[in-house]
């Protein structure tokens, strides 16, 4: 049973009659979410042939999604507090199934970038909200972590496997069902977070919208990720690129100002990030998430274009990662009931910095046992250490009329990192290689990629050490409250 406040500020009990469902709903959801940001990957040169793509062309079925996905993200959030998690969870599952089985059926390359411009569409909104259920329906105590530690564990299992369903659906079944795999996905999770999840009064106030504030978010954050997703064609010092960013910062600053000097309801509240729990949660999410993406990136490369590795290859062996996601995360969840939340992200981040740094001893002539195993047990471990800590520190003492915008924005930290993240070091791999195509050249561009993402947990851990809260994973503040619990003397 969890207290709230409806929109007329009054307490509404509502009551989670199946917790088991809603964690299992949710689950499905970041399962399905994660998979689709990576399982078009391997099949772009048949979706190429197929449908006609031209090189330019064909790198918007990746870019179609990013954009929607990461400049609709705060939107949805706020969208799921004002009309109710669960209504707005439903409509959002609804939108991606439709536009994946639409997308799977398209017949020329503009109808599969509009299918993948609706998916990001669905999950900027089921995202923000599947994640402010959770917080909603384990508010504290051990269940809280356990769900969380489960959050984590199918988040980065569903980036990992993403890579093979995408290999094995490409080779043996076609391209299409790329798309086609996420509709049953849809389908179970709208059937579980029906009968599941509990209908309960929305929680965020209902003033007047900030459309202001809604057009200037969304079109910064838009733009921002378009910026970036391009430098791949235009380099980061080129008219282009300086103009898209500065006009992306400027729409951001335009936001923050708005935000502060509106009389409506806003779309964010920037005395949320005064909470330290929240502003720390989301740095230290935004260098997670550029190592993350790089993670992925440079080890698929790596062991296709140097270890000659098919793309099913190549996605078995990426398979550890997964599991020593799921390892970290239980992990996670037997400390969490014991050690603070910054003590859960600094040893995680120590010890995803020292698989990364390992990482970048990588060699020409290397295997993939004495080259990649190793440090991809060791990276992913940490990773499960740090992805559910992160998400219950982003989502500590908020309000229940916040927990989707604080949802929203944990989820934008971590798309803007990963894009920002993978086109910096992946420029900064190319310019290491130069324009050789030898294997050394190569190796040493992914060598540095993979330190230089060392280099980012390194910085995520300092924010952790200085800006986090000594807070109790176990016994976090009730929601609404500004104090945070004390680690225990």
């Amino acid at each position: 049973m969890t207290d709230t406040k409806s929109a007329s500020g009054q307490p509404v009990v509502h009551t989670a009659a199946r917790p088991g469902l809603t964690l299992a709903a949710v689950a499905v959801v970041q399962f399905m979410v994660s998979v689709d940001l990576s399982v078009v990957n391997l099949g772009l040169p048949r979706i190429a042939a197929g449908l006609g793509f031209g090189m330019i062309g064909l790198t918007w079925v990746i870019h179609a999604y990013a954009l929607t996905f990461g400049g609709l993200l705060l939107l949805g959030g706020k969208i799921a507090d004002r009309y109710g998690h669960k209504r707005v969870l439903l409509l959002g599952l609804a939108v991606f199934g439709l536009a994946s089985l639409a997308g799977g059926f398209a017949q020329e390359p503009g109808h599969l970038v509009a299918g993948r411009a609706l998916q990001g569409i669905g999950a900027a909104a089921l995202s923000p909200a599947a994640l402010a259920l959770l917080t909603v329906t384990f508010p504290s105590g051990k269940a809280r972590v356990r769900a969380y530690g489960i959050w984590s564990a199918v988040n980065a299992a569903g980036g990992a496997l993403g890579v093979l369903i995408g290999g094995v659906l490409t080779e043996y079944a076609g391209w299409r069902w790329v798309m086609f795999v996420s509709v049953p996905m849809a389908a179970v999770a709208l059937a579980l977070a029906w009968r599941g999840v509990a209908s309960a009064p929305p929680t965020a106030p209902g003033g007047r919208p900030d459309v202001p504030g809604a057009v200037l978010a969304t079109a910064g954050m838009s733009l921002l990720v378009f910026g970036v997703v391009r430098t791949d064609q235009y380099a980061w010092t080129s008219p282009v690129t300086l103009a898209t960013l500065a006009i992306a910062v400027a729409l951001l600053a335009a936001f923050v100002h708005v935000e502060r000097t509106t009389g409506r309801d806003p779309l964010i509240r920037l005395g949320l990030l005064a909470n330290r729990s929240v502003a720390g949660a989301n740095s230290y999410n935004l260098l997670l998430g550029a190592a993350m993406a790089s993670s992925f990136y440079f080890a698929s490369l790596y062991l296709q274009q140097v270890l000659h590795a098919s793309p099913t290859v190549a996605g078995i062996e990426l398979l550890p990662f997964a599991i020593g996601v799921i390892a970290g995360a239980a992990v996670a969840v037997k400390l969490g009931y014991r050690l603070p939340l910054r003590t859960m992200l600094v040893i995680g981040g120590l010890v995803t910095a020292t698989g990364f740094a390992w990482f970048g001893l990588i060699s020409a002539d290397g295997s993939f046992l004495a080259d990649v195993l190793g440090p991809s047990l060791v990276t992913s471990v940490g990773f499960g250490l740090c992805l559910g800590p992160v998400v219950s520190a982003a989502t500590v003492g908020v309000a229940p009329s916040e927990t989707g915008t604080a949802s929203g924005l944990l989820a934008s930290s971590r798309q803007i990192g990963a894009s920002l993240g993978l086109a910096a070091l992946g420029t900064a791999a190319h310019a290491r290689t130069g324009e050789t195509t030898t294997l050394e050249g190569l190796t040493e561009g992914y060598a540095l990629g993979m330190t230089l993402a060392a280099a980012l947990l390194v910085g995520a851990v300092l924010i952790a050490f200085t800006v986090l809260p000594r807070t109790n994973a176990a016994s976090p503040a009730e929601h609404g409250s500004r104090d945070l619990v004390p680690e225990p003397e």
